[in-house]
């Protein structure tokens, strides 16, 4: 069985920061893409942003230029540094992860943490 386990978020004001962390844990044999999924109130979930074991990342265009994401291959470790934060990126954020898991791909999700930025 494989878990992820997310840390940070909270309230912060408009055009503060907050850091995210998603950490693996399980039977894992490896993991491919690693990301951050939000869902607003009342809006579908969208990809936030993403990073391969390669370190090749992606960013919603929303996002490009204030968010930041990095992992450790070796601790099976994400994080997503959030700066310059708008009302708009108030969602609960999904860490989830392309495990290989005793022979087989899965991928998996954490519990989610809320990030509210206040105004």
């Amino acid at each position: 069985q494989v878990q992820l386990v997310e840390s940070g978020g909270g309230v912060v004001q408009a055009g503060g920061s907050v850091r995210l962390s998603c950490a693996a844990s399980g039977s894992i044999m490896s993991i491919t893409t690693m990301g951050w999924y939000r869902q607003a109130p009342g809006k579908q979930r969208e990809l936030a942003a993403q990073i391969t074991s390669g370190g090749s990342t992606f960013y919603v265009d929303s996002v490009k230029g204030r968010f930041t994401i990095s992992r450790d291959n070796a601790k099976n470790t994400m994080s997503l540094q959030m700066n310059g934060l708008k009302s708009e990126d108030t969602a609960v954020y999904y860490c989830y992860a392309r495990v290989l898991s005793r022979l087989n791909w899965s991928e998996y999700w954490g519990q989610g943490t809320q990030v509210t930025v206040s105004s």
